[in-house]
């Protein structure tokens, strides 16, 4: 879920294009955000392990690899630059749907560098400093309204 949403609870064009950029890391590595870390044993949701992938300048480790050498490496990176880019923490840095389109469709539009997507936490990422520890964690925050009979 988009950070915006389940911080604030606020809804936008940009919640579907975080929702978008999910879909396609979960097309791409052909596992679902929702059970990522359980099945990986991590405590990483796919976002921030297609982060750190994309950090450590090896995105195609995030491809399924049912899928072994049948895709143009070049084509899947750009899709995940993109998936970031529409995944980043702030809505505002977020492309909107046309501009998806065109960035899907065109090699010659320039990508820009995709920004940290929501939930990482910067200390536990060697953003800070070379020496912290390579982890993600994934924050939510629940809000409850109990309703009583009269």
């Amino acid at each position: 879920m988009p950070p915006e949403y389940v911080i604030h609870g606020e809804f936008s064009m940009k919640t579907d294009v975080y929702s978008f950029g999910v879909l396609v890391l979960e097309i791409i590595c052909g596992k679902k955000n929702r059970s990522f870390s359980q099945e990986n044993n991590t405590d990483e949701n796919l976002v921030t392990y297609a982060w750190r992938l994309w950090r450590n300048k090896s995105p195609l480790e995030l491809v399924d690899p049912t899928i072994q050498e049948n895709y143009q490496g070049e084509e899947v990176t750009r899709c995940i630059h993109i998936a970031l880019l529409c995944a980043q923490k702030d809505p505002k840095h977020r492309p909107n749907m046309s501009t998806i389109m065109l960035m899907l469709t065109s090699n010659s539009f320039n990508l820009p560098v995709p920004q940290p997507p929501g939930f990482l936490l910067p200390h536990n990422h060697g953003f800070e400093s070379s020496e912290s520890p390579m982890r993600s964690t994934s924050q939510t925050l629940n809000d409850v309204t109990i309703v009583e009979p009269r």
